[in-house]
């Protein structure tokens, strides 16, 4: 698997996450999924699958006369990278005053506290 280079608009990250749940899937597979929030056609999703292919995010497999669409980026290296300009650009690289945001906007729940405190704990040790 590769990083993402390219941006991934909101749009392509709902026919993202349908790929990295069950891949490989369908451009009617992957509407079918994605029906149910997004009410797109299968032509909406075969748009985004074009876009994604373009960006070199995902690959297709012809599999008799359909094409079978999978993830060439893990999901958990997405997140990472995402995670990593989010940081850099609203906040010069430092995560507490990320975390003192969500604290200042009561977006930390106790169990995310909980969390965080093992996290430091663990890298503390």
């Amino acid at each position: 698997m590769m990083a993402v280079s390219e941006k991934i608009s909101e749009a392509e990250l709902v026919v993202m996450e349908a790929l990295w749940q069950r891949a490989p899937l369908t451009a009617a597979d992957v509407a079918d999924q994605v029906a149910a929030d997004r009410g797109w056609s299968v032509q909406t999703v075969k748009t985004l699958l074009s876009r994604l292919m373009a960006k070199d995010i995902i690959a297709a497999d012809q599999d008799g006369r359909r094409f079978l669409y999978r993830p060439l980026v893990v999901r958990e290296e997405y997140v990472a990278s995402e995670s990593g300009r989010l940081v850099n650009r609203l906040f010069g690289g430092r995560i507490s005053p990320l975390v003192a945001q969500l604290a200042e906007q009561d977006q930390l729940t106790a169990d995310d506290i909980a969390e965080l405190e093992g996290i430091l704990k663990g890298l503390r040790s």
